[in-house]
């Protein structure tokens, strides 16, 4: 697997692409250090960037995070960001039979470590904080990958992969609020007196 071609294909003809990853041999190993652990670097790496090299302006006051707390929330972001792909794989697994899908954890874990793709590439735009906001762009076409994804690789049909899309976003989300929580609380803070 080429890791540029992969994103482009993921990102330009993203069918034909779930339709070449449903018939690749892949292990977790594979998955994560030849995609995942890259990929997801790149807005731990831009934030960190973005908020602690460049700095933003809010309210008229330029600031910027101090580098200690910085280099923490990217440490901290990008652990997490890996070990979430491993979590929304357990859930897309687990819920696979609802939809009438079919359980395999390879397979799951390949539509959780491809799907995001678009977010993760958008994440560069955190190097400039005023045009982070542009990472949202990629966030929604990763549900979209995600809708696609699901189907061929986890054999669902057609008609419950709308649903079976939906009921994963909700648990991705709820999964990422508690991440972020868990990431707030335990990075360095001059408001909470480290």
């Amino acid at each position: 697997m080429n890791l540029v071609d992969r994103v482009k294909k993921i990102l330009i003809s993203p069918k034909q692409e779930w339709a070449v990853i449903n018939t690749e041999s892949q292990t977790v190993s594979s998955l994560y250090t030849q995609y995942v652990m890259i990929l997801a670097a790149i807005p731990a790496v831009a934030s960190f960037i973005g908020f602690s090299v460049v700095g933003y302006t809010g309210f008229g006051t330029a600031y910027r995070v101090p580098m200690g707390a910085g280099l923490a929330s990217m440490i901290l972001g990008y652990v997490l960001s890996l070990a979430s792909v491993y979590v929304i794989a357990l859930v897309i697994d687990a819920l696979a039979p609802n939809f009438g899908g079919e359980k395999d954890f390879i397979q799951s874990l390949k539509v959780a470590a491809f799907f995001p793709t678009a977010s993760w590439i958008c994440g560069i735009f955190s190097i400039l904080p005023t045009l982070a906001i542009l990472g949202v762009i990629g966030g929604l076409y990763s549900l979209y990958l995600l809708y696609l994804g699901l189907g061929p690789l986890k054999k669902v049909p057609e008609e419950k992969a709308i649903g079976y899309t939906v009921v994963v976003v909700i648990v991705a989300i709820v999964l990422m609020v508690v991440i972020s929580t868990v990431a707030a609380l335990v990075t360095p803070s001059p408001m909470r007196g480290f």
